[in-house]
């Protein structure tokens, strides 16, 4: 499974500016919206919003891994966002998320996404990665940095 397959180069935020975990999400479906990805993004606003209600994607070290499942959406795509100033997620360590890969899927490719889930998570896991992506200076960088992961991965 690539990611970068999923991942279109558009769907790649240099910079949120959202301070908390709403604005972060909402910021980041507005660009699948804008993408063209269907349905809209109050959709898949809601079903991320839902899945938080679980309990937080947070899962510490800086990153959130918010995910969802929507009925309606042709194939699963992903969108990663980055923050300079970090976003109050609610994580797990209680400390501000500065990386965000959002993982949406149709609502019956439950395989694909945890598959998904579980090599996003797995390419997090690598402390030089996650500073590569915080200190990378352009879009290219950042495009170049998750294709490079999502090779050796």
């Amino acid at each position: 499974m690539k990611i970068m397959e999923m991942l279109k180069k558009e769907f790649i935020l240099e910079d949120i500016r959202a301070e908390n975990k709403r604005e972060a999400l909402a910021e980041m479906v507005e660009v699948l919206a804008q993408g063209n990805v269907r349905p809209g993004p109050e959709a898949m606003l809601r079903v991320l919003l839902e899945r938080e209600k679980l309990g937080s994607t947070g899962i510490g070290d800086g990153i959130a891994i918010p995910h969802g499942k929507l009925g309606g959406l042709e194939e699963m795509v992903i969108a990663f966002g980055r923050s300079g100033r970090g976003i109050e997620f609610d994580a797990m360590d209680g400390k501000p998320v500065y990386l965000v890969f959002l993982l949406i899927a149709p609502e019956n490719s439950a395989g694909q996404h945890l598959k998904a889930l579980a090599k996003i998570s797995r390419m997090m896991k690598d402390e030089a990665y996650r500073k590569a992506l915080r200190e990378a200076k352009t879009h290219e960088d950042l495009i170049r940095i998750i294709a490079d992961k999502d090779d050796e991965t």
